[in-house]
Formats: C-alpha cells, sequence, structure tokens
C-alpha cells in the first residue's frame, strides 16, 4: 500500500533485488555485512532491458530506509511503464526516470536530501548501457583498451527539483566489465591514506590473487573484501585502546556487471 502524498510510510525498509540469470550479463550487487548508512541499490528484467539503481542517500540506516523504499517503488513502477516497452527512445526514458526519481527523494525526504545516484539501462541484445551518475558515484570500466573511470557526471540527486540529467551511452564489447562502490569504499581509510580508485583498476584487471574471472559476484565481494582489509586498525591503534574514541565506518557497497562472453 502506498503512502500519502508527502508522507512516506514510517519503518519501510526496501525490497531484496531478486535478479535472475540474465541473457548474456552478469549483474550483481553486494553490502557489506555492517551497514549503518543509506546506501541502496536494485535491478529489474524488462525482457530487452535491465535497469540498476545504486544510491547512497544521506543519514543513518534508520533515517533512510523508508525514503529508499519510497524511492525503489518509482524505480520500479516508472521504470517498467517508461523502459519496458518496444521501441522506447532509451536515452529520453532515462533521463525522464531519473527526474521522477529525484522527485521522489525529495517528496519521501520532505526536503532535500544529498544522494548521489547511478541509474542505468542496459540493452541486452546491443549490449549498450545508457546511463547518469548524479553525483560522481565512482564507476570503473575495463574492455579491449584497459580499465579506465566513467568521468561523465552530473549534481547529485536530492537537491534541486527542476533539474535535468542527460544520459550517457558506454558500449560493452563481450567481457568487458563495469564495477559501481558509494563513497564508503573510496573513502576508507588506512591511517591517513584512502583506498582510491587505483586499488579497484587491480580487481577488473583480474591481476589480484584468486579472482574470479568474469564474475560479477566475485568482483563485488573482492572489492569489499579489499576495502574491508585495508581499512583495519593496526593493533597499536589508540582506538583499540579502552579509552580510544570508536570511529562509525560508512557502509560498503558495490555493483559490478560484465557482459558475458559467447560459447
Amino acid at each position: 500500500m502506498s503512502s500519502e502524498v508527502g508522507s512516506p510510510a514510517v519503518g519501510r525498509t526496501p525490497r531484496r533485488m531478486e535478479l535472475e540469470r540474465l541473457e548474456g550479463l552478469d549483474l550483481h550487487a553486494q553490502y557489506d555485512s555492517a551497514r549503518t548508512g543509506g546506501d541502496f541499490f536494485d535491478a529489474i528484467n524488462l525482457g530487452s532491458h535491465v535497469i540498476f539503481l545504486l544510491a547512497d542517500i544521506a543519514g543513518t540506516k534508520e533515517e533512510t530506509q523508508s525514503i529508499a523504499a519510497e524511492v525503489q517503488d518509482t524505480f520500479r513502477r516508472r521504470g517498467t511503464e517508461l523502459l519496458g516497452m518496444e521501441g522506447t527512445n532509451v536515452m529520453d526514458a532515462t533521463a525522464q526516470l531519473v527526474q521522477e526519481i529525484n522527485h521522489e527523494l525529495l517528496r519521501a525526504a520532505h526536503g532535500v536530501r544529498f544522494a548521489p545516484t547511478f541509474i542505468g539501462c542496459y540493452d541486452l541484445a546491443l549490449g549498450i548501457l545508457a546511463y547518469v551518475n548524479a553525483g560522481g558515484m565512482t564507476a570503473v570500466f575495463h574492455d579491449s583498451e584497459g580499465a579506465r573511470v566513467l568521468a561523465s557526471a552530473s549534481v547529485p540527486l536530492g537537491l534541486f527539483t527542476h533539474l535535468t540529467h542527460e544520459p550517457v551511452m558506454q558500449a560493452f564489447e563481450p567481457g568487458a566489465k563495469l564495477l559501481m562502490v558509494t563513497k564508503g569504499v573510496m573513502e576508507t581509510r588506512h591511517g591517513r591514506t584512502h583506498f582510491g580508485v587505483e586499488r579497484l583498476i587491480p580487481l577488473l584487471e583480474q591481476t589480484a590473487p584468486g579472482f574470479a574471472s568474469e564474475s560479477a559476484t566475485e568482483l563485488c565481494r573482492a572489492t569489499l573484501r579489499a576495502a574491508s582489509e585495508f581499512r583495519q586498525i593496526p593493533w597499536y591503534s589508540l582506538q583499540n585502546l579502552p579509552f580510544g574514541k570508536d570511529v562509525e565506518d560508512e557502509d560498503l557497497t558495490a555493483l559490478a556487471m560484465v557482459r558475458r562472453r559467447v560459447g
């Protein structure tokens, strides 16, 4: 049951992402086990297309769960209506979907709510992704030309009601991979050093030990494992002492997609 306009349902939580095996695409998203913030992902299969969303909504988990649930409702309902029809203009429909999700985010949050969000629509037959990276979510792409950051970014969602976002297209050759992570991964620190994008690239290039070839699931697991191990507190840290100051870690979340090779 939907909530009344301007009054999001208290205590609601997003539904679990359930995505069966896709023809030609391996897509997986994963949270680290300890969640305290507003990271949120979802994806649905529309037949010829798959649409997905990865967001980092500002606030604690308790503050953002009902907002994420309302956003998910809009994502699934309007995503199906806009992009589930044959012959739809994917670029225009993706732009409209992003705008409507932005409006829903502002409504559900009762005002401004900083929320970097990556929304994509992938054509399963053509291997082409139309996407909006609102807020500069870190997204690293790898194909036969090597690994590179998808730098195109726009203003985060949740700030302005009338802002429009223009989608960008990225072609996936067989075996091409895309890895996205939220701020918690990028800002994970070991001492004064941040995790950084330079530690994501070896995972995409399969140079990390024990990495399973062309698996979106293993790519997410390896990313979260690397970030978690990187931020482990040394035994001599003051934080390990009885009077040490507790530091609440941010969510670690990753989403990966790999175009399967034929044969």
